[in-house]
């Protein structure tokens, strides 16, 4: 369920029965849909002053293309609803893969992290975001995955954990991923097609680039890079990616093994760098179901 969508629905009873649009979200914010997030709010507020009721804490599933529209509500989200952490899925940085999504622009998840580090600072607290990206979505080219690494290099992420797209019943990114073509819009035999990754060989170069800076996919990546004409992006300096050669040990271990820290061990920390993942990233809550059946495979 989304997070802040509550009592947002078309301005319109007549303009929404006769809309064929498959999301009123995208490719932009359709004028018609009232954004206006002040029941929310007051429901926020009415929930607090329950008695008994010490803490309420939103955790994920955000659409934060729609909070950015109510300063107000990221506000009260931010300074009494974040515990030290709040996911949201940019899931990429390209548009390829993010149109097939039907997903905002990167850039509403810059406008949207700017406002949640202002209005923490503002309330004194030491909170951060985390984001959580995809690898090998329909839609998504090699170059897509490199700009997304170059992005995540330069804004300083390191994902610890990756995921990569799996099709599974009833998700329109499946009908894309088997038939090559998306189904939200008409279907001919001329019309343009998805790009798809279904090799194993190519998923594993997509998750070596949400990965680049574990030393284990840099032979392929270096490959990679040298068959696309970006050899550029190979050697020490600060723009490149990788590095030229590996190091005198491949041992690379992962900052969190196996997800082996113990619930409740961990505390907010400083380190705001690595990514963690929307179903493994974090210590599980008492209140955190446990869904089995996920769409996406682990690294």
């Amino acid at each position: 369920p989304t997070a802040n969508m509550y009592r947002i629905a078309c301005k319109s009873p007549e303009i929404e029965s006769a809309c064929r649009k498959p999301s009123c979200v995208f490719p932009g914010i359709c004028p018609n849909l009232n954004t206006d997030h002040s029941s929310l709010i007051q429901l926020y507020r009415s929930a607090r002053a329950l008695p008994g009721v010490k803490k309420i804490l939103i955790a994920s599933g955000l659409r934060y293309d729609l909070a950015v529209e109510s300063p107000e509500y990221v506000k009260e989200l931010v300074t009494h609803h974040v515990g030290g952490y709040l996911k949201i899925a940019p899931e990429h940085t390209e548009e390829g893969p993010l149109n097939q999504m039907m997903k905002p622009g990167i850039g509403t998840y810059d406008r949207f992290k700017r406002m949640f580090e202002k209005y923490t600072k503002e309330a004194g607290k030491e909170q951060y975001l985390i984001p959580y990206f995809i690898a090998a979505h329909p839609g998504t080219t090699d170059e897509d995955m490199m700009n997304l690494a170059l992005w995540l290099k330069g804004n300083g992420f390191r994902a610890d954990q990756v995921q990569a797209f799996y099709p599974s019943p009833m998700a329109t990114a499946t009908a894309m991923y088997h038939s090559g073509k998306n189904p939200l819009r008409k279907v001919t035999y001329k019309s343009d097609g998805v790009t798809i990754v279904k090799s194993e060989e190519q998923r594993r170069l997509h998750k070596a680039f949400l990965r680049y800076h574990d030393p284990k996919g840099w032979p392929m990546l270096r490959e990679a890079l040298t068959r696309m004409g970006r050899a550029d992006l190979i050697g020490p300096g600060k723009h490149q990616l990788i590095p030229l050669h590996q190091p005198a040990t491949d041992s690379y271990q992962s900052a969190r093994r196996k997800n082996s820290t113990p619930a409740g061990s961990h505390k907010v920390g400083k380190d705001t760098t690595r990514i963690l993942t929307q179903h493994t990233g974090l210590p599980p809550r008492a209140s955190d179901g446990g869904n089995s059946w996920d769409k996406r495979e682990q690294a």
